[in-house]
């Protein structure tokens, strides 16, 4: 049954929404296919539902073809798992938490391994059983900051979150393998530019993990690219060359010098240059520097404790690689309230001195891999307006360990061959992981291998953003018109315009419709009497329908137009031969 623009539950904008930035948010609005709720929350309208029940029919399609089971789990979700699992706590202020009538606890589910879990352990008990995929396509939850772009970043959102399950290792590389192939056909599929990098595992744990992102350049997540070795991953799993260690035998004893209102990484390289000239002759740079950032990492359960973290000093703290690290702990600013609470800190003048679980302040140290032994630094020495040269890492000073906080940039070498780097941006779309036994250990998920032997499953998790697909598409697929739909997600295939009063075009506009629909043909019909012929094709293209049939003042001739979205091309086709057309526009012939 044909939608008609007379009666189809539809308002097209002209003006951008005020809280849209990002084109997508922008023109899904503004097209009728999402309209906001609240932050982060939005009602998906008929045009939008359309396209999501695609997105899910194609990730269905090929989960299907490996051999996963779809299932459903509901969405309000009991306290004890997730208490046992450990994320009840570890969640923090980022999930929905609620209380029944009774008292009992509760939360929306962000995401649901331990229900995975618990389902097979209910089920299942032998290795006879395995391998086993399941998967489920349902709505999340979780309590965004700060919910942002529309449906790209939001506060519930719809997913597809699959789970193997196996006997051992090798099993699991053979499922991981599986659900990696089905994803590269999926984001195929979907019609947008991806790369694939290797990421963190975060707060999910496991070991290898993978991310799918579409390239955009307005994309939240940063990853970086080899073009020599091929060499991609995103930012927070960067790990950084580690130089050799230096010898150092060479270098004079450590000593502090004034250098009097240096609180930055700046002034104190142009005093260095201006008042200690280097012996070697060549002019000091923020890289002879060693920076000491102090944060707040705030845990889960509300401990506070602070951390330390060494650069050099022309590196900045990235707060997404620092985030990915201490999950699941959240970092904040160290105030001037924590300043006074550690009066051992010399607010711009911190050094290693002062730093490490085993000195006087307990505040945990940890160095950027680059700051290997024997290397000579500036840095603070606890003192107002003083700095220590030539102090040695591994001679002088030790620290706690060593943490990849620093940004990363353009140009640095390549962990794999060290070749330079090159970064983009993008929008995470799918995220694999292999598990390992952590939920299952957690969770007591065990069957009896073929010598009666209890094993702990092995399981890996892969995860697929549904709604925010449509967003993605959306994001690479417009122009200064509108949206421009791939076929396989279009909420329908033609786009049939009837302009102008002549009840001559109306009647042949219904009769095509209805040829149309009878070859499988899935029509938006115009048929609007009251709408100008220029708010139809604004409409029309607003809409993004990739094939647009135009009923107009050609048919007294005997002519129909057909318009492809995409290139923008435009043919007269005579009516007679107009079905015939079309279903060859649509691939239907």
């Amino acid at each position: 049954m044909a939608m008609r623009m007379s009666s189809l539950f539809l308002r097209t904008l002209r003006e951008n929404p005020a809280d849209a930035e990002v084109p997508s948010h922008q023109l899904l609005v503004r097209a009728g296919y999402i309209r906001r709720v609240s932050p982060g929350i939005y009602t998906w309208l008929p045009l939008g539902l359309k396209v999501l029940r695609r997105v899910e029919r194609i990730v269905r399609d090929e989960m299907d073809a490996i051999g996963a089971q779809e299932l459903l789990f509901p969405a309000l979700l009991p306290r004890e798992p997730y208490e046992t699992s450990g994320r009840w706590t570890e969640y923090g202020d980022g999930v929905f938490r609620l209380q029944d009538r009774k008292g009992d606890d509760y939360l929306l589910g962000p995401t649901h391994e331990e229900m995975f879990t618990l389902a097979v352990k209910d089920l299942y008990s032998s290795y006879k059983d395995l391998p086993l995929s399941i998967y489920q396509i349902q709505t999340k939850y979780r309590d965004e900051a700060r919910p942002r772009a529309g449906i790209l970043r939001g506060r519930e959102f719809v997913m597809k979150d699959s789970y193997s399950f196996d006997l051992d290792e090798a099993g699991l590389d053979k499922s991981y393998q599986l659900h990696r192939d089905a994803y590269v056909r999926i984001f195929d599929r979907l019609g947008f530019h991806y790369v694939i990098v290797q990421a963190m595992a975060g707060a999910m744990g496991g070991s290898k993990s993978e991310e799918f992102l579409a390239t955009a350049e307005n994309g939240e997540d940063t990853y970086v690219r080899c073009a020599n070795c091929g060499y991609a991953a995103n930012v927070e799993a960067v790990r950084v060359p580690v130089p050799d260690a230096v010898d150092a035998s060479g270098v004079p004893a450590a000593h502090v010098e004034d250098t009097p209102d240096t609180p930055t990484i700046d002034t104190l390289v142009a005093h260095l240059e201006h008042s200690f000239p280097r012996a070697d002759g060549r002019s000091w740079t923020a890289a002879d520097t060693l920076k000491n950032v102090v944060v707040m990492l705030v845990h889960p359960d509300g401990t506070r404790e602070p951390l330390a973290i060494g650069l050099p000093g022309d590196r900045e703290v990235d707060e997404k690689r620092l985030g990915a690290q201490v999950e699941p702990a959240r970092v904040e600013a160290f105030d001037e309230k924590d300043f006074a609470r550690y009066p051992t800190l010399t607010k711009g003048y911190i050094g290693p001195g002062a730093l490490g679980s085993e000195r006087s302040s307990g505040i945990r140290y940890l160095l950027d891999p680059r700051v290997v032994e024997g290397t000579a630094w500036v840095t603070g020495a606890d003192e107002h307006g003083r700095h220590v040269l030539d102090l040695v890492a591994g001679r002088d000073f030790t620290a706690d360990g060593t943490i990849e906080a620093a940004d990363v940039r353009e140009g640095d070498a390549c962990p794999s061959c060290g070749h330079g780097l090159e970064s983009a941006r993008g929008i995470e779309m799918g995220h694999i992981f292999q598990l390992g036994t952590k939920y299952a250990e957690a969770l007591d998920l065990k069957v009896l291998d073929e010598n009666g032997k209890l094993r702990t499953v092995v399981m890996g998790s892969y995860g697929v953003g549904v709604s925010r697909a449509v967003a993605c598409v959306a994001e690479g697929n417009h122009d200064e018109l509108g949206l421009v739909w791939p076929r396989e997600l279009s909420p329908a295939d033609v786009h049939v315009v009837a302009t102008g009063k002549d009840e001559e075009v109306h009647r042949y506009a219904e009769e095509l419709t209805r040829a149309l629909e009878s070859e499988g043909v899935e029509v938006l019909l115009d048929d609007r009497r009251q709408a100008s012929p220029g708010v139809k094709f604004k409409d029309a293209e607003l809409i993004g329908v990739p094939t647009i049939v135009v009923v107009g003042r050609g048919l007294a001739e005997g002519k129909v137009e057909v318009k492809d979205r995409r290139s923008g091309e435009r043919r007269e086709v005579a009516t007679d031969d107009a079905v015939r057309e079309v279903l060859a526009e649509v691939g239907r012939a």
